[in-house]
């Protein structure tokens, strides 16, 4: 069986929420960042609380939100995690952990990353989470190179994201990275932004945690 946990990202439809949380992921991602095609702040509070399962960790995922923004939504929505995808500092991380809710700080990776910078985020985040360099901030369907990953030290855990398909699951489950401890899937499961295919995600999962049978 596989030790990673499955994040489904980018969720906002209740009947699509409450089917994908059938296959109970790790984590389910709410988007916040009202530029996102995904954005979740339309979906009614109440729907989000009853229709997830406690024991999937609600995530809601946001860009340069001020903290009292994010904690009113974390309020409002049940969240149990936030991801910041943006240019949070260390301090901001830490008053999140403060109230007792996991932090995931995401970085966008590309070729010339300077992986010393997140030291600074090592004990005031949870998690990491890795994401491709693009000009959006998350859902663009692209790789980074897996490569750059060898060069990772810090010894932090972290989600590994960006563009990960049906197709990825042996590669991910061949990485022999120690703080490799999860994947962040969205874009490429989906039949329109903020929609997932049921089955492709199952199957996904099933492969990742060595499920061979329904």
């Amino acid at each position: 069986m596989s030790r990673l946990k499955i994040k489904v990202c980018g969720m906002r439809h209740i009947e699509n929420i409450a089917r994908i949380s059938e296959l109970k992921p790790d984590l389910m991602g709410f988007v916040f960042y009202p530029a996102s095609d995904r954005y979740a702040g339309e979906v009614a509070a109440e729907e989000l609380q009853k229709g997830i399962p406690h024991g999937i960790i609600k995530t809601g995922v946001f860009v340069d939100e001020d903290l009292y923004s994010v904690k009113a939504i974390v309020m409002r929505y049940g969240l149990k995690a936030v991801q910041l995808h943006g240019n949070e500092s260390p301090e901001m991380c830490s008053q999140l952990m403060s109230i007792g809710i996991k932090v995931i700080k995401a970085f966008k990776i590309n070729e010339n990353v300077d992986f010393s910078r997140m030291m600074a985020y090592v004990n005031c985040c949870h998690w990491f989470l890795f994401d491709t360099d693009t000009k959006t901030h998350g859902g663009s369907g692209e790789h980074f190179n897996w490569n750059i990953l060898d060069k990772y030290e810090l010894g932090h855990p972290f989600f590994l994201s960006g563009g990960i398909g049906s197709a990825d699951a042996e590669r991910i489950l061949e990485l022999a990275h120690p703080a490799l401890i999860g994947v962040d899937i969205n874009s490429r499961f989906e039949t329109m932004p903020g929609m997932k295919d049921v089955e492709r995600v199952k199957r996904f999962i099933n492969k990742i945690r060595g499920i061979k049978h329904e």
